[in-house]
């Protein structure tokens, strides 16, 4: 069946599927979305709800479906597990939302889908690394939401430090989507300025403070949502309307997401976030950012951790 470039599906109406959804049909990018849930009453709710502000926004179908209903779409987005809990670690979800997955990817892959799998459920880089094994897809076509959302938290503070508009901000967050994340200070810059020259013609002139502070506020921030509000959706559902205007309009821009390595950095059998190419075929290559001794070291500390973590849940 080939692709319906301008059909998304999304498994898992929680609150990151809803809130992705409901973004999706704000953005116009799309003209069909099939929800899809283990409840399938939630999936009908959530589909009745936002088709009620299709009024103020571009024509759509919105519906509840099942995996047939999957196979054109150009983007599956898979945001179906457990929730983080208060207190809780992203990789402490990680042997509940294998099971869920060695569920679901077969379900979906039954169906020979020739769109992107976009993986966005938590740890979303033990997932992807499942998603892949386990549909047979070609791994270009199975990505993660990775540290794009963590990258946007790196730069909305940074802009807040030096009081500059964060979308001239130019920085990322690679490795983990969770704790051992890296935030890549040697090649930061504001609109090419290096982060360090920026700073100081700012007046802030003590940076390993900084550095350390704003690092460790955008690694807890996700821990400082749930403590105060139970979840996180809003900034992820946003990373993941980027991500499919990215794919829609095979734009072939750069960003950090979740893919299975195969030797860059020196990590390998394993799915982290690295800057990409992402198109309308998904990732197209990985983009060799500079990274300095410390954080080429961080970023194979990096995998050899979720490696570690992997090699028990997901034992192949």
């Amino acid at each position: 069946m080939s692709v319906n470039t301008r059909k998304v599906a999304i498994v898992g109406c929680g609150f990151v599927g809803a809130a992705a959804a409901f973004s999706l049909m704000q953005s116009g990018i799309y003209s069909e979305m099939v929800l899809l849930d283990a409840d399938r009453a939630k999936a009908e709710g959530e589909a009745l709800d936002i088709s009620h502000g299709l009024p103020f926004a571009k024509p759509m179908k919105i519906y509840a479906g099942d995996y047939d209903d999957l196979a054109d779409a150009s983007v599956i987005i898979v945001t179906a597990g457990a929730g983080q809990k208060p207190g809780e670690t992203r990789l402490d979800l990680v042997k509940k939302n294998v099971a869920i997955f060695r569920d679901i990817i077969p379900q979906i892959a039954a169906r020979k889908p020739e769109g992107i799998l976009l993986i966005v459920a938590n740890p979303v880089d033990i997932l992807t690394y499942a998603a892949a094994k386990l549909s047979g897809l070609p791994e270009n076509r199975v990505f993660g939401s990775g540290t794009l959302l963590d990258t946007a938290r790196f730069k909305y503070l940074l802009g807040e430090h030096l009081g500059v508009d964060n979308r001239r901000v130019h920085a990322f967050i690679i490795g983990e989507h969770g704790d051992s994340e890296i935030a890549v200070w040697s090649s930061a810059n504001v609109s090419g300025v290096p982060i360090h020259d920026f700073c100081e013609m700012r007046g802030h002139f003590r940076h390993e403070e900084a550095m350390e502070r704003i690092a460790a506020d955008v690694k807890n921030s996700a821990y400082e949502i749930i403590e105060k509000k139970k979840a996180t959706y809003f900034g992820v559902a946003m990373a993941v309307r980027r991500i499919c205007e990215a794919i829609a309009g095979d734009e072939k821009t750069i960003m950090p997401v979740s893919f299975v390595q195969h030797g860059e950095y020196g990590v390998e059998g394993v799915a982290l976030s690295i800057p990409a190419i992402v198109g309308k075929n998904g990732v197209e290559t990985a983009v060799p950012v500079s990274l300095d001794e410390a954080e080429r070291a961080a970023l194979k500390k990096s995998g050899d951790t979720l490696k570690a973590v992997l090699n028990e849940a997901f034992p192949e």
